[in-house]
């Protein structure tokens, strides 16, 4: 029986889920503007093991978002899943931020393309098939209304990132999904559990975040 807690802290949503055997039991989260991740994250995790009356214990791996996302909520969302991993012995799995967005919508055609905003007119987004197998690199793209022009399949867009540029995505095999804006970990829950099985884990004292573009402080 495998119990994986989830963090998926790489956008605005701070985001908590606990599953047994890939099926999610219960998921806290919360988004907003000003990142609420360091307040949060704990706290989520300890209120979910409370109403679920699960212990520490009886975790057997923790599953975290790797990116790409916010420089921030990544560090913050990957040292707490390295530091329960350390405390309590057990591995961790590592699941890729835009393949969790791809996950949240279902299609019968076309292509999935799920983007995080990463300021100003770039997203940070790849390309997924309606299996989610993912079809294009992960890149940093900056967006104009040429974008995609080549693609005549069906483009679902998904995400804060997509929703920035409804206005100027505007041919007609665009759909954007407007309900769906940040990766949650209550999708994390089938993801990990599959790299479980197969013992899909990264090193705990050496795993660094997946941040795509190199950390730029705003002056």
């Amino acid at each position: 029986m495998a119990i994986i807690l989830n963090l998926e802290t790489a956008t605005k949503n701070c985001s908590v889920s606990i599953a047994k055997e890939g099926k999610t039991l219960l998921c806290k989260e919360i988004a907003t503007e000003n990142f609420s991740h360091a307040e949060k994250l704990h706290v989520f995790i300890g209120a979910i093991l409370e109403e679920t009356q699960y212990l520490f214990n009886d975790i057997q791996a923790i599953a975290v978002s790797q990116g790409p996302g916010s420089y921030t909520g990544l560090r913050i969302g990957v040292s707490s899943a390295k530091g329960l991993c350390y405390a309590l012995g057990i591995p961790l799995i590592a699941i890729d931020t835009l393949a969790l967005l791809a996950k949240q919508i279902t299609i019968e055609e076309g292509i999935i393309i799920p983007m995080i905003d990463a300021r100003r007119m770039e997203v940070y987004t790849a390309f997924y098939d309606k299996n989610y197998g993912r079809i294009r690199a992960t890149e940093a793209e900056i967006i104009d209304a040429n974008s995609y022009d080549s693609l005549t399949e069906t483009l679902h867009l998904v995400g804060d990132g997509a929703l920035k540029f409804k206005a100027i995505l505007t041919k007609s095999n665009f759909i954007f999904h407007d309900d769906i804006v940040y990766p949650s970990a209550n999708e994390m829950s089938s993801l990990s559990y599959e790299k479980y099985k197969i013992s899909d884990f990264v090193d705990v004292a050496y795993f660094e975040p997946f941040y795509l573009k190199d950390f730029v402080l705003n002056k």
